[in-house]
């Protein structure tokens, strides 16, 4: 089985996104991460699923998505192809003894503190999972109280938009 990034432009109207995680759920695919929101254009939500597959099952679940009524493009983000993110936050123990050295680790992966109490850090990181798993590791000896993390959000790279045809066809 291989990872895949589904970028899938739906309209932006209540019960599509139950619809096309119940297509998935249905067929016996575990969804690794899922992240949606609306596009430069309001009507529009972009919903980026990935989930690990192998590609006959997967084509089958694509050309079903294709049928819903509110879907309006699915396109696969190849990893070379788009740049591809995750957010991080991760609330750390940092009393006066470890604290310089938690920052320390912050600063190595382009992270930021946006919450300092005395005993406890909030951390904000951005990056690939790889990174933000690198990330963990090097905090989790120093305790990691809490954390919550986004689902990966893609975009392909270069000047071409998905949104742009679709837009126009709709007109």
């Amino acid at each position: 089985m291989t990872k895949h990034t589904l970028s899938v432009l739906v309209e932006n109207k209540p019960g599509v996104l139950a619809r096309v995680a119940g297509l998935f759920s249905r067929r016996g695919f575990n969804i690794d991460s899922l992240a949606v929101g609306e596009t430069e254009h309001p009507e529009v939500s972009r919903i980026t699923i990935v989930v690990n597959a192998d590609e006959s099952p997967l084509e089958q679940v694509t050309k079903q998505l294709n049928k819903l009524v509110n879907v309006l493009k699915i396109v696969e983000l190849e990893p070379a192809a788009a740049v591809q993110r995750e957010l991080l936050l991760v609330k750390v123990r940092a009393d006066r003894a470890i604290r310089s050295q938690v920052l320390e680790t912050v600063s190595l992966f382009r992270a930021r503190v946006v919450d300092v109490s005395p005993d406890a850090l909030i951390i904000e990181a951005t990056g690939t999972p790889e990174k933000l798993d690198a990330l963990l590791r090097d905090l989790e000896p120093y305790g990691i109280k809490e954390m919550v993390q986004s689902g990966l959000v893609a975009i392909g790279r270069g000047a071409r938009s998905i949104t742009a045809p679709v837009l126009r066809a709709a007109s």
